[in-house]
């Protein structure tokens, strides 16, 4: 009988520990310097770039997607934002059965002011994770997702 070939499993391992330094670096910064967490800035980011054209709004579903979190979850955290001030909330035009979110002045501002924090710590958290040799081929994939500028 053949053994299963181990390399998909390390490779999960790697990828998942890569993930969660990540996360935590940008969560420990956003938190320190915004009282914000990385799935609150998440949102907010992806709200951003909504638009008024066609498919230009994100439902709830497309947002939980987006962000990676259960569509509960997803609702519980736009209702924080919303409570703070972030976002906002009003029915579709078009289909008074939609509900849309919007990000207000306030959480633009704030997404604007937490970005560097957000960008830097990644760029950190990218750093110190290739010094890891297991990590370094993951983190030289991330990279090479960036956009050439």
């Amino acid at each position: 009988m053949s053994r299963p070939d181990p390399v998909p499993a390390k490779g999960w391992c790697a990828l998942s520990a890569l993930h969660g330094r990540i996360e935590a670096r940008i969560e420990r910064a956003l938190q320190a310097e915004h009282g914000l967490s990385v799935r609150e800035f998440s949102v907010l980011d992806v709200l951003s770039e909504q638009h008024d054209g066609d498919g230009g709004h994100f439902r709830m579903t497309q947002l939980s997607d987006a962000v990676v979190l259960s569509q509960s979850a997803t609702t519980r955290l736009v209702n924080r934002l919303e409570e703070r001030g972030l976002l906002t909330r009003y029915l579709c035009p078009t289909d008074r059965r939609g509900i849309y979110t919007n990000v207000t002045k306030a959480g633009h501002a704030l997404l604007e002011t937490a970005r560097p924090t957000h960008d830097a710590a990644l760029r950190d958290a990218l750093d110190a994770a290739e010094q890891r040799p297991e990590l370094a081929p993951l983190v030289s994939a991330v990279r090479a997702l960036e956009p050439a500028g």
